[in-house]
């Protein structure tokens, strides 16, 4: 892009605001080398990377970029030979420690919310966790070598403290004596290049050994070195030296270390660089109040509500512009100090913002183009030092603009063909506009001459549009108004003002008819805009009022539901508390049972029964959950004798024999039945769409209340009945637990015998059985074993 468009725009004033958010030096370089886009691919991509770092922003906050520092030129060093000094270390360690913090702040991120492209590039960034703490043992927070960088340096430093002691303990001796106390300046021991010194008056010089190193401004004190210790001080000189020596070696090993990694530490600078500056976008678009524009690169332009980001926000006044759908060409008019050339600089800025990967501060849903090139003339650029006068100064830069230009650039002109006489002024402006338009540019241009309304009413594609004027308050109101050119407001300010109603009349009756006409024309367009503008406005409330509505209707019902789920929640724990206490009871109840059976045998007390029976009956919950996907119980009323029900204590179908009251009913399961409560009950088909019963036992009815005998007498009857009862008595007998049965049939033919045996053998629940013992009866009686 054209430096010189970029300044006219004022793109490098956004530059600079971008560059205060970013927290490195590397950053910042970033910062500094941005420039626009014409790929809409790449300012997608750089798009998506602000609205990323938007987004980490909004929901975690800013990413803590600290200890970061420009390692590059230390790096270059490291990897040709030169040795790194303790600073240069350490900024390479605390830059290692900062990139693996921030790479572990997006992963984190990256599970919550997806950030593909930062995720990608923070991944990438090299782990050197040996080369930071390697660095970090040799070299302290103050970029000092440690005493444990080495063994041979621990050492060393031990025997400089130790020499340093000795050497103090020897001066302090001295300058306590009374004889050499009285020809110091002060008690005390001070440093002179490295060699540990006292202030002696100068009167003493003659009275002292040793070396002078040093003297007061007034001369009146000599900073001497004893004799006495000089010796010392040249071996503690000697331990520095090598002191010195040791350090170069640590510094030169761990800058080996450096120079290994140089390749891969200069690429996480650059990844660290741009993603301190992608978090700087971010924060320059939350300052801005910025949104993420949809990019195109068909021409197509749609600013809602956009604001020009160097204006103060409590005084920009926010314009609508659409270009290139239903016309590729604006022609704005309006007055001086009117907004017009506020708004060329906000279309072109906000053009650029976005080519460069930049929010636009603008509402949600605005669109721009990608443009190869976009060029303005604007303002007076009137150069002095060429002796070019205004007019030659426009249309030089727009003879430029003309040779550039292609299909795919936006054009912007500010006083088009101003500087000269205005009927050729406005003939020339026509024919550049025309020609800007026939190549298919997108283009804005604003003007003051008249001829230029009539020139955007004729020419299809292209659109008039004005800087609204408030003549009650004779001020701009800097709105931009697209379908309804700009009025001269003249003859309306002057009476404003107080000119003389005759001077006035004498002046409209200069203006030619067909001009009246159309500033008629324009007022009653701008009534009309007026009148629609108010529609609008009350129609947006009606909506907005709606949606609030519906968001606080939804948000009820969201809270019932919730509501309405946490009832449920507790209901069920409730049932499900009772079931298991019901549960538990029963258990208790069948284990006493089996106990009693196995106590008394075969001869369980009746009133022990129904007294177990009676617990079992307490023990069941009051209100049953039915278990899910089973169908609700139809009301006791639709049930009547001889319809199929589904039993569901016992998940068995049956048939209602006869009802018992209204809570309870016999029902018939298989070849047994039972008394049943009704809401145990649901029905499955009627009497008069049932199936005929294959057999009926009449003689013989039980119910859950009879008692469960361990003995069954069939003598006398024949082996049908006798089979059927068998059955009955095996099933209850099976259901009451006990564990042995008596079933007494007589001697006589053996028919009765051979049928039941016959019968037991191919029962499920019959483990074994045999003929009766001696005292059981003989072979009158057969013994079964139940499992």
């Amino acid at each position: 892009m054209d430096e010189k468009i970029l300044k006219t725009m004022e793109y490098r004033k956004i530059i600079e605001q971008l560059a205060k958010y970013t927290q490195t030096p590397l950053g910042r370089a970033e910062a500094e080398a941005l420039s626009p886009d014409s790929n809409l691919e790449e300012v997608k991509r750089l798009l998506q990377g602000t609205e990323e770092a938007f987004t980490v922003d909004r929901l975690k906050g800013y990413p803590s970029f600290g200890g970061i520092v420009d390692i590059t030129p230390a790096v270059k060093r490291a990897r040709i030979g030169g040795t790194l000094n303790p600073h240069e270390l350490f900024g390479i360690a605390t830059t290692l420690e900062g990139g693996r913090r921030i790479k572990r702040f997006l992963a984190s991120m990256h599970e919550d919310q997806p950030i593909p492209l930062l995720f990608t590039l923070s991944d990438a960034i090299s782990e050197q966790k040996p080369l930071e703490e390697a660095i970090k043992r040799c070299i302290d927070e103050s970029a000092e070598v440690l005493d444990s960088a080495s063994a041979e340096l621990s050492q060393i430093r031990r025997e400089l403290r130790g020499g340093e002691v000795r050497i103090r303990e020897k001066l302090d001796a001295m300058i306590r004596s009374s004889s050499i106390s009285k020809m110091l300046q002060d008690q005390l021991i001070t440093i002179r290049g490295d060699r540990f010194v006292i202030p002696v008056k100068a009167e003493y010089r003659s009275h002292f050994g040793g070396i002078v190193h040093d003297q007061s401004g007034s001369g009146a004190t000599l900073f001497i070195e004893p004799e006495s210790i000089v010796a010392m001080n040249n071996k503690l000189r000697e331990t520095r030296l090598r002191e010195e020596r040791e350090i170069e070696v640590i510094l030169q090993k761990l800058t080996a270390l450096v120079g290994e990694q140089a390749e891969l530490l200069f690429y996480d600078s650059d990844v660290l660089a741009q993603l301190d500056f992608l978090f700087a976008k971010a924060r320059l678009a939350r300052e801005m109040k910025a949104t993420l524009p949809r990019m195109n690169d068909r021409g197509f332009m749609k600013l809602k509500k956009g604001r020009h980001p160097l204006i103060p926000a409590n005084q920009v006044v926010p314009i609508d512009v659409e270009l290139g759908n239903q016309y590729s060409t604006i022609i704005v008019t309006g007055p001086n100090t009117g907004g017009k050339t506020v708004t060329l600089k906000t279309i072109g800025l906000l053009s650029l913002m976005a080519m460069s990967g930049l929010f636009v501060p603008a509402e949600e849903g605005s669109q721009l183009c990608v443009f190869d090139a976009i060029y303005a003339d604007i303002g007076d650029e009137q150069s002095i030092e060429q002796s070019l006068s205004t007019f030659s100064s426009h249309m030089t830069n727009i003879i430029s603009i003309l040779r550039k230009m292609t299909p795919k650039s936006l054009v912007l002109l500010d006083e088009v063909g101003a500087g000269t006489d205005p009927a050729e002024g406005s003939a020339l402006a026509i024919a550049i506009l025309e020609h800007i338009h026939s190549q298919g540019c997108r283009m804005v241009a604003t003007t003051h001459y008249s001829e230029l309304k009539a020139y955007a009413y004729e020419r299809k594609a292209v659109i008039n549009a004005s800087m609204e004027f408030d003549v009650n308050t004779l001020s701009p109101t800097y709105r931009l108004l697209v379908g309804v050119p700009g009025r001269s407001n003249a003859f309306a300010i002057a009476e404003r003002l107080g000119l003389p109603g005759a001077i006035l009349d004498y002046a409209r009756g200069e203006v030619k008819e067909e001009d009246q006409r159309v500033e008629h024309m324009i007022a009653s367009l701008e009534e009309n805009r007026n009148v629609a503008e108010q529609e609008r406005e009350t129609a947006e409330k009606l909506r907005k009022d709606l949606e609030a509505l519906r968001s606080r209707h939804t948000a009820e019902l969201e809270k019932l539901e919730q509501q309405r789920d946490r009832r449920l929640e507790k209901a069920e724990e409730e049932a499900r508390t009772i079931i298991a206490k019901a549960r538990s009871e029963a258990e208790k109840i069948i284990e006493d049972l089996r106990k009693l059976a196995l106590e008394e045998g075969a001869s369980v007390k009746e009133h022990k029964l129904i007294a177990a029976r009676k617990q079992l009956d307490e023990a069941e919950p009051q209100q049953r959950k039915k278990a899910a996907g089973k169908k609700t119980a139809k009301p006791p009323r639709q049930i009547e004798p001889g319809d199929e029900v589904m039993v569901y204590s016992l998940n068995q179908k049956g048939h209602i024999v006869e009802l018992s009251g209204s809570k309870e009913a016999i029902v018939q399961l298989g070849i047994m039945k039972m008394k049943v409560a009704m809401d145990d009950l649901e029905l499955i088909g009627s009497a008069a769409s049932a199936k005929p019963a294959q057999r009926t036992v009449t003689n013989l009815k039980r119910t859950r209340d009879d008692q469960v005998r361990s003995e069954l007498d069939l003598r006398g009857a024949n082996l049908e009945e006798a089979l059927i009862e068998v059955d009955r008595f095996i099933d209850e007998a099976y259901l009451g637990n006990l564990g042995q049965i008596y079933i007494i049939h007589g001697k006589g033919t053996g028919i009765l015998r051979t049928g039941i045996s016959d019968y037991l053998r191919r029962h499920k629940h019959i483990k074994s059985y045999r003929l009766g013992n001696y005292g059981e009866g003989g072979t009158g009686v057969t013994v079964a074993e139940l499992k």
